[in-house]
């Protein structure tokens, strides 16, 4: 297997999550009315989905792959690794007394 490919743990929570993502979005109702599941059903979904989330991560940084998965601009510039600021003393960075 090589690094690019995902391991059978990782195709197991992506098929789950967008499972439960699936289900999120055929039950969805517009708003003002009373959704179809229950506030228990909902609030297990959310924490399903965090716990997927949250391994997935693991799995990725183990495997030293970087979880860079957030959208991007194509004009976008990229980002940058190191930022240097100066500082300049000022007057008012002088002690007082002297």
């Amino acid at each position: 297997m090589t690094d690019a490919e995902p391991s059978k743990e990782e195709r197991i929570l992506r098929a789950v999550k967008m499972a439960l993502t699936n289900v999120i979005k055929d039950t969805a109702t517009p708003a003002g009315m009373r959704h179809p599941l229950s506030d228990g059903t909902i609030q297990d979904l959310r924490q399903c989905l965090a716990l997927i989330s949250a391994r997935e991560r693991e799995l990725a940084e183990s495997a030293g792959r970087p979880q860079a998965r957030r959208p991007h601009y194509v004009d976008e510039p990229a980002p940058q690794k190191e930022v240097v600021v100066k500082f300049q003393k000022t007057t008012k960075d002088k002690p007082k007394g002297n």
